[in-house]
């Protein structure tokens, strides 16, 4: 039988920021959920500085695939090279090339090169690679260009923040309980008060695509969807919004349970970039991005913390194992 063919693609984009700025976003992986719409979570599984071990998560056509990945970085010549030792079906092998030229002081030419392969070379499967990895490519350039043009003030329009609430009880009981309320979200809407709608899919175990509407503090409905990476054994879920707010480009988020002898600690963190252009048209002609970050922060606040003080509840009452569980009826 031949060896499937090497497939190329190419793609680039002019970028009005220094070439250092660009770099810095592409070479910074585990961030790239803040810069890129396709992907969703990032994990660091080794690094030495030169070279480094990921594990991804991303969508591609509308689903959602995971696989790891090995770098090298170059940051004298701005080029990272990759190539995935792990991939999805129905990519047999893939691999590429970053560089960034710098054009000036203040421009970047940002180059993105892909080669796969994919497996039995099936023409339909073929045509499903090069439409994800094109859709993808534009997407992540697309995005880092409007964010890393923004360079001089994208601190300004980055939030990062986190509440957490105190659970007591036996450690192991309650971490479990705790997890799994946050685990099964599609129990909220009887649950939480502040969720009208939920509506999950967990093809892929551990893997959450979920729709929900959220009431406001003023009475309105907000509809988001996200995708979430459960972790059950680590006591996390990270999730990103694919479909945000109007005052939020970005929203990436993560629960953490964490035990200790005398109970756990649950966290709720939130990473956002605020969608600039519609601020006035959200919270008034006067209102600039200090306003739009403490309107954000309290409305996140506010819902990830009464979220807390339910799973928190819920811990508490049902860890002695006295009580049915709600998620049992």
């Amino acid at each position: 039988m031949s060896a499937e063919r090497v497939h190329h693609t190419r793609h680039e984009i002019e970028v009005a920021a220094p070439a250092s700025v660009v770099y810095g976003i592409v070479s910074d992986a585990v961030t790239w959920p803040l810069y890129f719409p396709p992907n969703v979570h990032v994990e660091q599984l080794e690094s030495d500085g030169r070279r480094e071990r990921l594990r991804m998560w991303a969508m591609a056509n509308g689903r959602t695939k995971s696989w790891t990945s090995r770098r090298e970085l170059d940051p004298e010549a701005r080029r990272i090279e990759f190539r995935q030792e792990l991939s999805a079906a129905p990519v047999k092998s893939m691999g590429g090339t970053w560089i960034v030229e710098p054009h000036g002081a203040a421009g970047s030419r940002l180059v993105l090169l892909h080669d796969f392969t994919v497996r039995g070379d099936s023409a339909d499967d073929v045509a499903w690679v090069e439409r994800a990895t094109d859709t993808n490519s534009r997407a992540e350039l697309g995005s880092l260009k409007e964010l890393a043009e923004r360079w001089t003030h994208l601190g300004d329009l980055m939030l990062s923040f986190e509440d957490s609430v105190r659970v007591d009880g036996p450690a192991e009981q309650v971490a479990e309980q705790v997890y799994e309320f946050l685990y099964r979200v599609r129990d909220w809407p009887d649950l939480v008060p502040h969720v009208s709608r939920l509506d999950v899919e967990e093809d892929d175990p551990g893997v959450q695509v979920m729709s929900m509407d959220t009431r406001t503090a003023d009475g309105t409905t907000h509809t988001t969807e996200s995708v979430r990476v459960c972790f059950p054994h680590a006591g996390r879920i990270v999730y990103k919004q694919t479909v945000t707010p109007a005052l939020m480009s970005v929203h990436i988020g993560e629960w953490q349970v964490v035990p200790d002898v005398s109970g756990v600690t649950v966290t709720s963190q939130h990473r956002v970039v605020l969608r600039e252009e519609n601020i006035r048209r959200v919270l008034g002609e006067d209102a600039g991005v200090s306003t739009a970050r403490r309107y954000v922060r309290e409305a996140l606040g506010r819902n990830s913390t009464a979220t807390l003080n339910l799973a928190k509840e819920y811990a508490e009452k049902y860890s002695d194992g006295a009580s049915r569980s709600v998620f049992s009826k």
